[in-house]
């Protein structure tokens, strides 16, 4: 797999060439700039953006995305509709001098064209690693919510979306290819397991109707302030099931009560997503891999160093998983 120069600088140089960029890139909008600071170097880079007359927003430069300027207008328009039904609480993209909501800037140390969007700022703070139930029920709720309102919503001409009946959700494929970095015991583990998420896959997708959705609703892309819960960060959205996106949100937590919550917020709002238990650890395995197949890819030193540890849980938890029916 061939890597940019990017991917060898320090970890000081990305920030320092990502910083340079997202000077470049904010002499489009229609502001004077008082300051910018970086507020999360990970699968992006987000920076808080001051203006002279005190506005603040929140700039974002999808640095390890694999995400092209149509699918940065599909998440774009999606955010809009939702932001017109008043369903959700979530920020809103702002428009350049030329009223352009989606620019891209090219990185000639990473070889390519990067994403940028700029949204207006949300208050509050991130829900986090530990969630309290209360914050969860509100999430689950306001994600009910979020699916009842986009059945009706349909990408407008020239905006794309990848579809997520794909394993990879459309991402990079590195640890199924010919050049993975895996061994050959460990890719025939992992593929085996890939062969029956696939057939959980195709019968949930015969079952209920695909429609877009967040696909990332984690602790660190929610807010909590007020008493409300804000959604953030669409960089993941596609068009998917309502129960991948609940999968999602259920993977990164950690004890059966936060699950319950979650799933509690969502009842007062619908009913769940049909999908049988097996199907729901099938998914929740997905996630895993997909998340395992980005660390072999991203350029973020840190989440490569966690490569070696979370390869090794992930084909204990496969293992498992092919012992079930």
């Amino acid at each position: 797999m061939h890597k940019s120069k990017f991917a060898f600088l320090s970890v000081e140089a990305q920030k320092e060439h990502i910083l340079d960029l997202a000077h470049e890139i904010l002499r489009k909008y229609p502001f004077e700039l008082q300051s910018i600071d970086l507020i999360n170097y990970e699968f992006n880079a987000t920076y808080k953006v001051l203006t002279s007359d005190d506005q603040k927003y929140a700039l974002r430069i999808n640095v390890n995305s694999d995400r092209t300027y149509e699918n940065l207008l599909g998440e774009i328009a999606f955010v809009d509709f939702l932001n017109s039904k008043s369903v959700v609480n979530l920020p809103k993209p702002v428009p350049t001098k030329l009223n352009q909501l989606a620019q891209t800037i090219h990185s000639p140390l990473m070889e390519r064209d990067l994403g940028v969007v700029l949204y207006t700022w949300l208050e509050g703070e991130e829900l986090g690693d530990e969630p309290s139930e209360d914050s969860l029920r509100k999430l689950g709720a306001a994600m009910a919510a979020m699916h009842q309102a986009t059945s009706g919503f349909r990408l407008p001409e020239g905006a794309k979306l990848p579809f997520l009946r794909d394993f990879l959700w459309e991402t990079q494929n590195i640890i199924f290819s010919s050049n993975s970095p895996l061994s050959s015991e460990e890719k025939e583990i992992l593929s085996k397991a890939k062969s029956k998420i696939e057939l959980i896959i195709d019968d949930l997708y015969s079952k209920s109707e695909a429609i877009v959705i967040h696909a990332d609703l984690h602790g660190g892309n929610v807010f909590s302030h007020e008493d409300e819960v804000f959604l953030f960060d669409f960089d993941d959205s596609g068009i998917g099931l309502p129960i991948q996106d609940l999968a999602t949100a259920l993977y990164y937590l950690d004890t059966p009560e936060q699950n319950a919550a979650m799933l509690d917020g969502y009842r007062s709002v619908c009913d769940l997503p049909v999908h049988s238990e097996y199907q729901l650890k099938g998914l929740l395995l997905q996630r895993r891999i997909i998340l395992l197949n980005y660390l072999f890819e991203t350029t973020n030193q840190e989440h490569q160093a966690m490569a070696p540890e979370y390869l090794v849980e992930t084909i204990r938890r496969v293992k498992v998983f092919l012992e079930q029916k």
